[in-house]
């Protein structure tokens, strides 16, 4: 792997993308965490929290799809390595102060690489799954707020937004 000055670990010295190479890191536990939330008209929110939705309930098929989702990140994200035993989970919650859904992943992993990406992608899978399950009543939802909210673990340590 060629080293740039500019430390990004995805370009080498020419320009062209490669992959990290991590052999060389220690394997420890990672923890990474991401949250974001779809935002609805409140109407909406009562149709899922109510189980008044045509297609089931969408927020038990958003965790496993967010979960899923978060598992398949390396046949997303072009140079993401694939981590095997990864642990993904995805809790989705109403919040009629939004109104809409909150959602929360939280990935772990014991490797040389980071799970930042993979409780970004649950997320982001998660969350679009609720609006591809209720946009027949909604198509104004809009997803918003997602972020990575802390990592733990590897050689840059711990990392948080709190």
């Amino acid at each position: 792997m060629t080293e740039r000055s500019d430390g990004l670990t995805h370009l080498d010295a020419d320009g062209r993308p490669q992959m990290v190479d991590v052999t060389e890191k220690d394997s420890t536990r990672r923890v990474a965490r991401a949250e974001g939330r779809i935002v609805m008209e409140a109407e909406t929110l009562d149709a899922i929290v109510g189980g008044r939705t045509k297609k089931g309930d969408p927020l038990q098929v958003a965790e496993l799809a967010g979960i899923l989702g978060g598992k398949k990140t390396s046949d997303l994200i072009p140079l993401c390595h694939a981590l095997p035993g990864c642990s993904v989970e995805l809790r989705l919650e109403p919040d009629p102060e939004l109104p809409g859904v909150r959602a929360e992943a939280v990935a772990v992993y014991r490797g040389r690489t980071g799970v930042e990406m993979e409780a970004l992608t649950a997320v982001s899978v998660g969350l679009l799954t609720v609006y591809d399950m209720v946009k027949a009543i909604d198509r104004g939802m809009r997803i918003e707020g997602v972020r990575l909210r802390s990592k733990e673990g590897g050689a840059s340590g711990s990392w948080s937004t709190d």
